[in-house]
């Protein structure tokens, strides 16, 4: 099948006319980020990473987009959401849209390090996902789910903190099948991450989120990679202040 005149799953998120605004004084508009985002709109491209420090809205800004997509903001599918009937509508995704490309699909999957038990009670042993997720360790399930061809074809995928799960090696292989994910032109990444390796992920936008917004930075000029370069050269300059 030619897909090369097929648009991304999401080109634009911005924010909806028809929706009611949120309280530009309270949260979640006063952070930044979010701010940004529901004021401004964003352009996604193929793979595109958000990095920042704890509390700086990387995760909210993530759920928002995943929810505006139709996807269930605490993780799994658009089909999983339809399954949740108490899935309250996300205080950022309810405010925004979403642009599709011509010709786009709308499969999905959000997954999300700190509820990732909870979607594996929802997918897990069905006729698609048959392998019991529960007596796996959390890295060994991780990689059986990305592993499953369900969850690797043309769609949008987001991903919170996904290193929490993995070794260096698995974060090694979850990159070359993120970046051959965004290679095939229907497939489409969005991660949210503190791992300078992911971070890494050839030709993603990158995105450092923090108390100006959201601002483009070069992997190499990220806060993140400055820290972990210089903890690494000599540890005791980080440890002796402890």
């Amino acid at each position: 099948m030619d897909t090369s005149r097929w648009g991304l799953p999401v080109e634009r998120v911005e924010r909806n006319p028809r929706a009611a605004p949120l309280p530009p004084g309270s949260w979640p508009m006063t952070v930044p980020a979010v701010a940004q985002l529901v004021e401004e709109g964003l352009d996604l491209g193929p793979a595109t990473v958000l990095v920042g420090e704890n509390g700086a809205g990387k995760s909210t800004v993530l759920e928002g987009i995943a929810w505006a997509c139709g996807l269930d903001s605490r993780g799994g599918s658009a089909n999983t959401r339809a399954m949740v009937t108490q899935d309250d509508p996300d205080p950022v995704g309810r405010v925004l849209r979403v642009r599709r490309g011509h010709g786009a699909g709308r499969w999905g999957f959000f997954l999300r390090a700190e509820t990732m038990h909870q979607v594996f009670d929802t997918v897990g042993g069905s006729r698609d996902d048959p392998d019991d997720f529960h007596a796996m360790s959390h890295g060994e399930a991780f990689n059986a789910l990305l592993g499953t061809q369900r969850y690797l074809g043309p769609g949008f995928y987001c991903f919170d903190e996904p290193e929490s799960a993995l070794s260096f090696t698995s974060q090694l292989a979850l990159v070359a099948q993120l970046a051959d994910l965004a290679a095939t032109g229907t497939a489409q990444v969005l991660v949210a991450t503190h791992s300078p390796l992911l971070a890494a992920l050839p030709g993603a936008r990158v995105l450092l989120v923090d108390d100006d917004g959201l601002t483009d930075v070069p992997w190499d000029s990220l806060p993140l990679v400055a820290h972990w370069r210089a903890f690494m050269d000599d540890p005791r300059r980080y440890l002796r202040h402890l």
